[in-house]
């Protein structure tokens, strides 16, 4: 996966509505009118949010008669899954030593602020 589609996918799903199309689209493919419903906003407003979430691959669009269905590709979230999980040794190691420092605390041992 390239940097930029990356940083397109990333941008993407810095918004809600993408996120909460994203989520819908995970029970299976959905029309615009479909993915409109739970919103405030007009169906070009969702056609929009859509083009962004096509246009950093993380869902497909295909034509059925006069629909074009959403639907979700899970090799977009694979990519992203996999780049998020090259930090996890860094996370374990961090909860790792905040286990350790609530443990000295709550044995009386921690160099914490004292009340």
């Amino acid at each position: 996966m390239t940097d930029d589609m990356l940083s397109a996918q990333f941008a993407a799903l810095a918004d809600p509505t993408r996120r909460a199309i994203l989520a819908r689209l995970s029970q299976g493919e959905a029309s615009v009118n479909d993915l409109a419903v739970p919103f405030a906003v007009s169906l070009p407003a969702i056609s929009r949010h859509l083009k962004v979430l096509e246009n950093a691959g993380l869902i497909c669009r295909s034509r059925t008669a006069q629909r074009r269905p959403a639907c979700l590709d899970p090799h977009a979230l694979r990519g992203i899954a996999d780049w998020i999980e090259q930090y996890r040794p860094f996370w374990e190691a961090s909860f790792d030593r905040l286990d350790g420092y609530l443990e000295q605390l709550q044995a009386g041992d921690g160099d914490g602020p004292r009340h």
